[in-house]
């Protein structure tokens, strides 16, 4: 069952951030996810919620999302992420 990973993300070093995001591309691509939806416009109909940037990344499952997210290659990468941006990650298992 498909799984997906939302994200509210707020880039702080733009350059820094590219590089993770040319990096990581291949591990999820390994991974069999893909991008449904990243940094679109976005609209707030309910709560004090003030998203910078939405990702949503689909994923084969919750257990591809586990490996995915845990693997040495990703974690090596977090710090990277971590050091040009904060995030609010959640996954959430399709229907």
């Amino acid at each position: 069952m498909a799984a997906y990973v939302i994200t509210d993300l707020d880039v702080f070093d733009i350059a820094r951030y590219l590089e993770y995001q040319r990096a990581v591309r291949p591990l999820l691509l390994k991974a069999g996810a893909r991008y449904l939806a990243r940094g679109g416009t976005c609209k707030v109909y309910e709560g004090d919620v003030q998203p910078k940037r939405i990702l949503v990344i689909e994923f084969p499952s919750l257990h591809a999302i586990d490996e995915f997210y845990e693997s040495e290659q990703y974690q090596a990468l977090e710090n990277q992420r971590r050091a040009c941006s904060s995030a609010r990650v959640i996954a959430v298992a399709g229907l």
